[in-house]
């Protein structure tokens, strides 16, 4: 099923600006239902902070994120434990009165729609952005938060660029890139190049027919550039038209959303990147490198929205994949390679990483930290759709409507606004409009929808015209613009609208080309 049709339930977390630095409020910023923005505020816990400097002091690898020193020797059991406690106590936290109540009514709505809840985390506060939110789980034995396939859950940040109009895609198209490292000569970087290109190809040969995959996965296109100059990253993204950018390589906390080695003496930071992101159409961001979803430090503490992955959303990428900490080689691997097969199943891109963390969690076990290492941001616009979801593409057209007395009298038609100008028939009473061909009027424009909306007539006369009514459907993913002589332009989205001879309409964006509908009863124009 489509993921924009998936309920959603957004929090924000952020610090009181009180003398008490424990104080902190917790609220919905997207819910369901009505009844569903509340707000809480609460103390952080001690037992919670001391559980964490556990977690850290055990799994945290690295000078960014320790403060305690190295891992010391811990069983399995033990282990194990501290990752269940920390998941059970953030999630009491976080899920405790109305937010619980409003939780629980926003999963119980999704669960009437057989669909799952999408469920969003906007963490404001930068010293609480490094927790393992992914671990969260309601209580022992239940499965941890980004675990669920009934709740897909990703993080976010609010105070973002608007999204560009997107519109799902019939294949992955990959810009792989591999970043400098000294550690490495040429010949090594070519030869992990050639590696990756396998993993994510054999990506679409595996499990095919399966209960879990029994569609045929999507084209996948991979291309490579080894440690490239910046002029040469911009070229290619440019170029390339592709909707999946993925880096592997070194990289560094920073102020402007981190480090990027891209090439011998050449860096670029999360800032830079994000302007040929977003202007070439980048739906997903993957990195393969250290902290991508880790703040920057300075003398005063972590940076407020600094990581690479933050800053990526704030300019209006809208997914961003990145690891917390270091993550060991094999297991990347096995995450990249579950990822894109989930992909390339169709999969919105949420739903996509928790069946990819489920395979690290069952080859690399519950209490070893791969499976929390990689942090999905999501824009808070974004539905998760890469690629064209089955629903969409293969839903049937609707059937002609039967032709009424009242219209036999009439024609109606809809044409284009600009020379040379051009008639399209309403034929039996009904018009299909869409991108895809089949349509009565096809619109090859980006931001139409495949089946974008129908213009229908219903067995009624207008007693102001003295003609039929027409309706408008929107079906689509950004909507129809309507705009009549008494009314300026007003965006119609997943309802029905009276339209009446001489309404303008553009479909998807304001970009678009501007078509009117007319009715009359006088011989039309030429019209295809």
């Amino acid at each position: 099923m489509p993921g924009s049709d998936f309920p959603c339930l957004n929090l924000g977390i952020d610090q009181l600006l009180t003398t008490e630095e424990d104080h902190f409020a917790i609220w919905i910023l997207q819910a369901p239902y009505p009844g569903g923005y509340v707000h809480h505020d609460c103390l952080w816990p001690s037992k919670l902070q001391t559980t964490w400097r556990a977690w850290q002091s055990m799994f945290t690898l690295g000078e960014q994120g320790n403060d305690l020193g190295l891992a010391p020797e811990a069983g399995a059991s033990h282990s194990g434990r501290l990752m269940q406690d920390l998941g059970v106590e953030l999630w009491q936290w976080v899920f405790h009165g109305p937010i619980q109540t409003s939780f629980s009514h926003s999963q119980g709505i999704a669960m009437g729609q057989n669909k799952p809840l999408r469920l969003r985390l906007d963490v404001r506060t930068p010293n609480l952005i490094t927790l393992p939110w992914e671990i969260m789980q309601p209580q022992p034995g239940k499965q941890a938060i980004s675990l669920s396939q009934q709740v897909l859950f990703s993080r976010t940040t609010s105070d973002v660029d608007p999204l560009p109009d997107l519109e799902p895609e019939q294949g992955l198209r990959f810009l792989l890139v591999l970043g400098h490292d000294n550690g490495h000569s040429p010949l090594a970087l070519e030869q992990e190049a050639a590696s990756l290109v396998r993993v994510l190809k054999d990506a679409q040969t595996i499990d095919q027919g399966s209960d879990d995959y029994p569609l045929a996965p999507v084209p996948c296109q991979v291309d490579t550039l080894l440690e490239p100059t910046a002029t040469q990253l911009i070229a290619s993204l440019e170029s390339g038209a592709y909707n999946i950018f993925f880096y592997a390589g070194h990289g560094l906390t920073g102020p402007d959303g981190g480090i990027l080695f891209i090439a011998p003496h050449q860096t670029m930071n999360g800032t830079e990147l994000a302007q040929v992101l977003t202007r070439c159409r980048v739906s997903l961001a993957v990195f393969n490198s250290c902290w991508g979803a880790y703040p920057d430090r300075n003398s005063l503490g972590l940076t407020h929205r600094s990581s690479l992955a933050e800053v990526l959303l704030h300019h209006g990428v809208p997914a961003v994949l990145a690891m917390r900490d270091p993550i060991a080689d094999q297991e990347a691997t096995t995450f990249i390679q579950a990822l894109t097969r989930g992909l390339s199943r169709r999969l919105p891109i949420d739903q996509a990483v928790a069946v990819a963390r489920q395979t690290l969690i069952t080859l690399y076990k519950f209490n070893q930290p791969a499976w929390t290492l990689p942090v999905l941001y999501m824009h808070p616009q974004f539905n998760g759709e890469l690629i064209q979801s089955t629903d969409e593409g293969m839903t049937e057209l609707p059937d002609r409507t039967v032709l009424t007395a009242s219209y036999q009298h009439f024609q109606a038609f809809v044409r284009l606004l600009v020379s040379p100008s051009r008639s399209w028939l309403v034929r039996d009473g009904l018009m299909r409009i869409g991108r895809r061909e089949g349509n009565d009027l096809v619109i090859p424009e980006q931001w139409v929808s495949q089946r974008h909306a129908e213009i229908f007539c219903r067995d009624t006369i207008l007693v102001e015209t003295n003609r039929p009514a027409f309706f408008l459907r929107d079906f689509s993913r950004y909507g129809t613009l309507v705009s009549t002589e008494t009314q300026d332009w007003d965006r119609v989205h997943h309802r029905e609208v009276l339209i009446t001879s001489g309404t303008k309409l553009k479909f998807g964006s304001s970009r678009g080309q501007t078509l009117e509908f007319v009715v009359q009863s006088s011989p039309l124009p030429p019209a295809e």
